[in-house]
């Protein structure tokens, strides 16, 4: 059985290995700095969220266009994470 920090190191890793680099930073971004604050329901969600294709998940951040559902809440966790990364 993967221990909870076992678990955040590989979705941390899977989160900065991406298809596109676009998508290494942005949801790098998010693993290192909201990850841990995600309850376990969401960390599922997540985990499978990082199966969908990259220029879906990149369309979906950026608003071109609307995320499906079940991942809306968790998008936009991570779009506002990275908008306010991106003023910094």
């Amino acid at each position: 059985m993967e221990t909870h920090e076992n678990r955040l190191k590989r979705l941390h890793m899977r989160s900065i290995r991406r298809g596109i680099k676009e998508m290494d930073i942005i949801l790098g971004r998010f693993a290192e700095t909201g990850l841990r604050e995600l309850p376990e329901e969401d960390l599922t969600l997540y985990d499978t969220m990082l199966a969908e294709n990259d220029h879906d998940l990149y369309q979906w951040v950026s608003g071109q266009q609307p995320t499906p559902p079940r991942y809306l809440d968790l998008v936009s966790r991570i779009a506002e994470l990275n908008r306010i990364a991106a003023e910094k």
